[in-house]
């Protein structure tokens, strides 16, 4: 790349500098922009494939429209990163995603031209409309742009603010990012939907002729207008021999358009910017784009880790072979055993089959394990449909995506006392994605519901176990959450072994101090309990394995002996394991001084899981001190 083409993209600090350059410099600060990310995302992981797909969307729509006055709104957020270093963030840019660095997500503290805080998809029209009806009635001269992709229209909360646009006549503009992939392939009706339009040969030859009639519209009687507007439409039905799902809902539908010819997609932009009312633009992109290795395989690319900026290879493999497997390894191994053993056994998961290993079983059973799209109620009561014919779904969803469907897990299973599995992969903090994407409010929102058994392993092995229970007979809702990433080096293929719900197991016997931990933080605290054995320390260690239903037998027996008990949960503390912890010990008339360690009532950042957790103070440190603390008090 030249010198001259180089200073381009040192040359914008904002927008504003941006829109100082002609059109036709806009296709070399593309490929500078490009070159930028994948620089940057090869030393310092994060989202790669989403944010290469929409360089050109990116500079097109900085260019053409005026930020931060008019208001992008991106979904899903791990498209922003070329808009974050176009609106001041450049220099900043290497602290991506790390301790006290910027987030991986648009986010309004962080910069005006984050007009919304976006970590989940499917938000972005309903925000838009919100904008759009706070303009119209402050008088503000503004324009919105919601822009949904890599994925997130399969969403039904898209379709409800879809199906809201057009009531509410408000002026915005929703820029469908169509690259046919979430994290994998995206499914159903509505990818085939926007594949049959972009491939229907006719529709491209005559979409020319009608943007050129449409560009002259706004320029005429409202007379003429409407013919124009009624003759389009009739001509989209004809051609594509059936109606426009877009313009049935009152939505006025523009394209589809190459998402990666930024001149082209300037003009375009700039001249829907003439048109009123909710339109949506069609663009068609690939996701990776511009990085040989991403086009190919996108999934990978999605989020490598460190990969090599020359040949693609990647570098940074999370489960080295030194390492032990992933917790989400262990439950798609584990699924299809089951499943092997129980033909009522069918797997279900929202957009995530590689996230949460759920394809293994779809390759091994493809007619007993479902990808449902980015939609965690329709996961849900899917599941329960399923489950109250007999079969025994898991339905595998990361705990942050699990507050989605919290009305579908009350109404539709619990009450109905429906045996559904929730397999909460991503519980407790998850480290880069940041505030957005903590799994850690679960153990919380789970306890509270009747009917619910609340679980969580401490290692691979009870990962197995629990899951092996979960589908007895007659076990109905059950709930198994577990962290991102490897667990402990355990042998974890053994043979399955029941496990009686609502029981506990000693790790450590002691008088003077007791831990009670739940899931993967008692890894931490036997390490901390270890530490203070050495100091001369009798230190009683409980993994209870249950927040619902308690082992109340054990409780009894620790409350009994021990009156300094320290609880540790990785998630939040105000109603959480330490709550139950304590609930129980008023219910019971004990007495004893206890400290409950886990997330605090705020919002934690970005980070590693390890700086998270020593922020939080459960880390082994943090509990070692906790405990020196609570014995000199």
């Amino acid at each position: 790349m030249s010198d001259s083409k180089e200073s381009l993209l040192n040359t914008i600090n904002d927008p504003s500098d941006l829109r100082r350059l002609n059109i036709e410099e806009l296709p070399y600060v593309c490929d500078e922009l490009r070159d930028f990310i994948i620089e940057q995302v090869a030393n310092n992981p994060g989202h790669l494939g989403a944010s290469l797909g929409v360089v050109e969307l990116t500079v097109a729509l900085h260019f053409s429209y005026n930020t931060p006055n008019d208001l992008l709104i991106w979904d899903v957020g791990h498209q922003a990163y070329g808009h974050k270093i176009l609106t001041g963030r450049k220099d900043q840019f290497h602290t991506n995603r790390k301790y006290n660095g910027i987030s991986g997500f648009p986010k309004p503290s962080e910069s005006e031209y984050d007009s919304f805080g976006v970590g989940h998809s499917s938000t972005s029209i309903s925000a838009a409309l919100g904008m759009a009806v706070a303009a119209k009635q402050k008088k503000e001269n503004r324009k919105i742009v919601a822009v949904i992709g890599d994925g997130a229209m399969t969403g039904g909360m898209a379709f409800e603010g879809l199906n809201n646009a057009a009531v509410n006549n408000s002026d915005v503009l929703i820029v469908l990012n169509d690259n046919n992939m979430a994290i994998d392939p995206i499914v159903g009706g509505v990818s085939n939907y926007l594949l049959n339009i972009s491939k229907s040969k006719s529709y491209n030859r005559l979409k020319k002729d009608v943007w050129n009639a449409l560009g002259r519209i706004y320029k005429v009687g409202r007379k003429t207008r409407r013919l124009v507007q009624k003759t389009e439409g009739a001509i989209k039905a004809a051609i594509l021999k059936e109606s426009n799902l877009f313009e049935s809902l009152g939505i006025r539908y523009f394209g589809p358009v190459d998402g990666h010819d930024v001149v082209y997609l300037s003009k375009v932009l700039n001249d829907l910017k003439d048109i009123p009312g909710p339109k949506l633009l069609h663009i068609i992109t690939k996701k990776g784009k511009g990085f040989k290795q991403a086009e190919i395989n996108q999934t990978a690319f999605h989020a490598p880790g460190k990969f090599d900026k020359n040949t693609g290879e990647i570098l940074d493999c999370e489960c080295a072979l030194n390492k032990p497997p992933k917790f989400q390894d262990v439950f798609g191994n584990t699924i299809v055993e089951l499943a092997g053993k129980n033909e009522k056994i069918v797997g279900v998961t929202p957009a995530m089959p590689t996230g949460s290993s759920l394809n293994i079983m779809m390759e091994k059973m493809p007619d007993r394990a479902f990808d449902v799209g980015i939609a965690e109620q329709h996961a849900v009561t899917f599941s329960a449909g399923m489950a109250k014919q007999g079969l025994v779904p898991f339905c595998n969803i990361y705990s942050t995506f699990m507050q989605r469907s919290y009305d579908q897990v009350i109404h539709d299973v619990a009450i109905q006392n429906l045996n559904v599995v929730f397999c909460l992969d991503r519980g407790g903090l998850v480290g880069a994605d940041g505030a957005t994407h903590h799994g850690v409010f679960d153990i919380a929102y789970m306890r509270n519901i009747p009917n619910m058994t609340v679980a969580a392993p401490m290692d691979e092995i009870e990962l197995r176990n629990l899951m092996y229970t979960a589908q007895q007979k007659n076990m109905g809702p059950f709930s198994i959450r577990y962290p991102r990433g490897c667990g402990c080096k355990v042998d974890w293929r053994k043979d399955f072994e029941p496990t009686e719900v609502g029981t506990g197991r000693t790790l450590t016997e002691g008088n003077d101090l007791a831990f009670l931990t739940i899931g993967t933080t008692g890894i931490n605290a036997s390490r901390a309990v270890k530490s203070l054995q050495k100091e001369g320390y009798n230190i009683a260690h409980y993994d209870m394995r249950f927040v619902k239903p308690f082992d109340e037998k054990l409780l009894h027996e620790v409350f009994k002996k021990i009156k300094k008990i320290i609880t540790v949960e990785d998630g939040v503390i105000q109603g959480g394991f330490g709550s139950a912890v304590l609930e129980f010990m008023s219910e019971n008339k004990y007495e004893a001084e206890i400290v409950r360690l886990g997330v605090p009532d705020r919002f934690i950042e970005h980070g590693t899981t390890d700086e998270l957790q020593r922020e939080c103070g459960f880390d082994q440190k943090g509990i070692y001190k906790a405990a020196i603390d609570l014995l000199s008090s």
